[in-house]
Formats: C-alpha cells, sequence, structure tokens
C-alpha cells in the first residue's frame, strides 16, 4: 500500500516527471531537492516524485518539510519496503509526465546529468520508436571490488541478452511513461529496462554520464546480494525475450480492404436496396 502526497498542483503540466527511489537517505534529501531544483531550471515543464520506500529514518518528513514551498515537489510513499524497481514503478504510476527520467538517492547520480538524458526524447526530430535512453556510467567512483562486480555481471548479461548496454545498473535513465508501463513489472526489473525495451519493439540510445561517490548514507545492496539475485532474474529476463509478443497490430479501416466504389451492407441499404428488389 503506499500514499501519495502534494503540496499544490504546479501551475502547468509537467512534460518531464523526475523519480527518485530513496530508501533511508535522511542525509541525502537537501542536496537532493537543491540539486534538482537548479536542474529543473534546464529542462520543460517538470515535475520531482521522491518515492520514500519504507524508510526508518527522517526520510519523509524532511520531504515533507521542502514541500511547502516547491509545488513541483511530490512525494509517494511505501509504508513497506518494496524495493528499487518497486519504487520506481510506483513512481511512474503517479507521473503525470509523458517522459520519466530516474535517478538513483544516495546522489551518485548527479542530477545535473538529467537536461542531456532527456534530450533525446524530447527533440522536435525525436525517433517514433525511441523509447529509452539509458545513462553509462564513465570513471566510476565505487569500491573495487564493487566495479570487478559489476564488469563481471554486465558482460554476463550482455552476452545473454545481446541488449548493446555497457552498464544497465545505473539509475539516471529517461523513458517514454507509455512505453514503460507495457513492460511485465518484476523486482530488480531496474536492471534490464535496455532489453526489456527492446523486447517491445522500442529503440534504446545510450548517452555517457558523470558519477560520483556517496556523501551520505549507506548502499543498500552487497556484491554477494546482488550476485544471489542476478543469475536467476537474468535467467527470467531470456526467458522473457524468447517468449515475447510477435504480432504487431495494426487497426484497418473498411476502405484500406475494399475495392473503389464497393458498398457495405448498411450502405446500401441506405440507397433503398434490400434482396435485389427495388423499394417502390
Amino acid at each position: 500500500m503506499s500514499a501519495t502526497t502534494t503540496s499544490a498542483e504546479p501551475e502547468q503540466t509537467p512534460v518531464v516527471s523526475i523519480i527518485s527511489p530513496m530508501h533511508n537517505e535522511a542525509d541525502n534529501v537537501a542536496a537532493m531537492v537543491s540539486e534538482l531544483e537548479v536542474a529543473r531550471a534546464q529542462m520543460p515543464a517538470s515535475e520531482v516524485i521522491l518515492v520514500d520506500d519504507g524508510s526508518r529514518d527522517d526520510t519523509a518528513r524532511l520531504i515533507a518539510q521542502h514541500m511547502t514551498t516547491r509545488p513541483w515537489l511530490r512525494l509517494v510513499q511505501h509504508k513497506t519496503a518494496g524495493g528499487q524497481s518497486a519504487a520506481v514503478h510506483s513512481g511512474v504510476l503517479a507521473a503525470r509526465g509523458r517522459v520519466v527520467c530516474t535517478l538513483d538517492g544516495d546522489l551518485q547520480n548527479p542530477p545535473a546529468e538529467l537536461p542531456k538524458l532527456c534530450a533525446p526524447l524530447l527533440a522536435p526530430d525525436a525517433p517514433e520508436r525511441l523509447g529509452l535512453v539509458a545513462g553509462q556510467r564513465q570513471k566510476r567512483q565505487d569500491t573495487f571490488s564493487k566495479r570487478m562486480a559489476s564488469r563481471w555481471a554486465n558482460k554476463l548479461r550482455a552476452y545473454v541478452l545481446n541488449d548493446d548496454t555497457r552498464d544497465t545498473g545505473c539509475g539516471l535513465k529517461a523513458f517514454r511513461r507509455d512505453a514503460y508501463l507495457q513492460l511485465p513489472f518484476f523486482n530488480h526489473m531496474h536492471r534490464y529496462l535496455p532489453a526489456l525495451f527492446g523486447r517491445q519493439g522500442w529503440d534504446v540510445a545510450h548517452v555517457d554520464v558523470a558519477h560520483r561517490a556517496r556523501s551520505g548514507g549507506a548502499s543498500k545492496y552487497t556484491n554477494f546480494q546482488r550476485a544471489m539475485v542476478g543469475v536467476s532474474d537474468l535467467m527470467g529476463v531470456a526467458w522473457l525475450i524468447r517468449r515475447a509478443k510477435t504480432a504487431s497490430p495494426q487497426e484497418v479501416r473498411a476502405a484500406d480492404l475494399l475495392p473503389d466504389g464497393a458498398q457495405t451492407p448498411a450502405a446500401a441499404g441506405a440507397t433503398g436496396q434490400h434482396d435485389g428488389e427495388a423499394v417502390l
């Protein structure tokens, strides 16, 4: 069960919804809101949805304080922690923008990268089938063991799924909201978005982004935890791709199939013709 709170409706409908899942990130709330405020100035009309995923600290209360002076800031709350994918999913369901941007709540993903990330989707000449822009971290500011574990996981994933993505663990992503909601939901799906978007026939673009060391709070996962869930998730995603729907629907008008001048039964009746006899 989740609750949504907002201080006031923004003055205009947002084009972009920025979503960040936060679990016990009280130390990062003020900096996150401040940096997002600066990033929004470089973007079209936007809203920010911070998802408090069952935090046991002051994360939600601190967000609420900032909401009193920022009508563009919203809070979605999980009473119990559901994980990063569940938090993103709840945020997307609440979002009003047609384009969604995501970033991690630990501030290792700089909010300043958001305008660059969503630009390909907002461009006037954006490809019709572009569904996802995935950030790929450069010069990662993580421990050596975490970088090595991630490199191994990315190589294995790329080999199995052939998703043409170097770094799927980056929280910085931008995508079409309607396209995301077509995807099958499961826990940890956020690590497989390029493959899942491709499964639905959407194009995926990539943007190199900066990365920072964590400034507050603590990591929510260990390398062992990632490895344990990663193998089963990877096999599950590979199964989903093999079982993807291959038929593509297209609505057809009668005029597309009937020869020129042909009449439908209703049209024939309108001219007074019934069963081949003229109406006197």
